[in-house]
């Protein structure tokens, strides 16, 4: 529906059976057609009279229904009610201090809203009511009110309310009302103080106690803050922080530490700010002369004594080209006596090699590339390749034995 606060047909149905004393009655007749596309038939039942009605759904067919038994009832229907007032008579639901907000803003103008303490409230004995069988005193307590300053510019506003957003609000409606009339200040810069504004833009987006660090950082000054003073119930806390720039030395009072600390910096802002600027020193431009890259020196004796799939990686790597690709080419043999033959290519350098597993085939292949591109033989490998040509097969055979003599201790085992 396209107003929420619109009432539906139902509820509208269900204000008419209330007024008339009867109780509405919806019942599901009949469901028809396929599962993506269903049709439901509702009757609805108000006293005597009744009323059939469909819809793509079980609540459409009783709003339907009930639509329908609005228009054609005779029973009477309840005087609607007179609409309510809008009391928030602010467009939108904007608070004063947003919209105070935006006013600062286009004014160039923060809005800064420091708390204040309540004004303190006599004991008078009209506070006590005289009440009950025995004349038993009981207190009646006094609403607590919270003040609020405001500052927009060089104008002051205070506030007052029973919360202390409640004050803002005063305050801010008080502060509105004195300045939308009023024009906007333009600030025209100078051609000698266009530099400072430019670096006071830059710090507007920053705290103030960053920008302090930042000042000091520049004059090689030291910072400290501390707080010195701690006062007030626990539910009313108020601190004192002290900040120390080097000679400069300023106080911060806030209902927390960090609101004291932000105070305290705003306040030796402004005396640093006094301070002559430092003098502009260039940097001299440094010059750094560009190591040429380290080039893998690849010559015919290169990794002799690497894996030769290894060796001939990093050659490729060197070179700065594709690396080589292995393909497995076939596989013959009897399954106890198995001969691989590996295929590796390089551009259009196609070489192959045998093995009785595949990373002996895969070695041989990349030796013969190796010796095709014009390298010397990697280590011979014919101790690892008598290593790795054993057969391993547990049918019969014997498992990694040496061969037995004449004065041998070990012996064959048929498993």
């Amino acid at each position: 529906m396209a107003n929420p606060k619109e009432k539906t047909p139902m509820c509208l149905v269900n204000e008419l059976a209330r007024f008339n004393r009867i109780q509405p009655q919806y019942k599901l007749l009949n469901e028809r057609g396929p599962a993506h596309a269903k049709m439901f038939t509702v009757q609805l039942t108000l006293g005597e009279q009744t009323w059939e009605a469909e819809g793509s759904s079980i609540k459409k067919a009783q709003h339907a229904a009930a639509s329908k038994a609005l228009n054609e009832t005779t029973l009477p229907k309840p005087t609607p009610r007179p609409p309510k007032n809008n009391v928030n008579n602010n467009p939108g639901s904007i608070t004063p201090t947003v919209e105070l907000n935006g006013l600062a803003m286009k004014r160039g103008e923060p809005a800064i809203y420091r708390p204040l303490d309540p004004k303190p409230i006599p004991n008078y004995r009209a506070n006590y009511n005289f009440r009950g069988m025995y004349n038993q005193r009981y207190h009646c307590p006094v609403p607590k009110i919270f003040y609020v300053q405001l500052t927009v510019g060089n104008s002051e506003f205070f506030g007052e309310g029973k919360t202390r957003q409640a004050a803002r609000h005063n305050a801010a409606m008080k502060a509105l009302q004195a300045l939308q009339n009023e024009p906007i200040p333009e600030k025209l810069p100078q051609n000698g103080e266009a530099g400072k504004e430019s670096e006071e833009d830059k710090d507007a987006n920053k705290s103030e106690i960053s920008v302090v660090f930042e000042i000091a950082l520049k004059r090689n000054i030291p910072v400290t803050f501390e707080v010195i003073k701690e006062s007030g119930p626990p539910h009313m806390k108020s601190f004192v922080t002290r900040v120390t720039v080097g000679e400069f030395t300023a106080e911060g009072e806030g209902n927390s530490k960090k609101l004291s600390k932000k105070r305290a910096a705003m306040a030796v802002l402004q005396e640093l700010k006094k301070l002559p600027p430092l003098p502009v020193i260039e940097k001299p431009k440094l010059y750094f002369k560009k190591r040429p890259k380290t080039i893998l020196k690849t010559g015919p004796e290169y990794g002799q004594g690497m894996n030769p799939i290894s060796r001939l990686a990093q050659i490729q790597q060197a070179k700065k080209e594709k690396e080589p690709e292995y393909v497995l080419l076939s596989e013959r043999g009897m399954p106890r006596r198995r001969e691989f033959v590996m295929q590796v290519k390089i551009g259009n350098d196609i070489t192959t090699g045998t093995g009785p597993n595949k990373k002996i085939a895969k070695r041989n292949a990349a030796e013969a590339m190796l010796l095709q591109l014009g390298y010397k033989a990697s280590t011979p490998l014919q101790d690892q390749t008598e290593k790795l040509g054993e057969n391993k097969s547990w049918n019969g055979q014997n498992v990694g034995f040496p061969e037995p003599t004449s004065n041998s201790k070990y012996c064959f085992l048929n498993l």
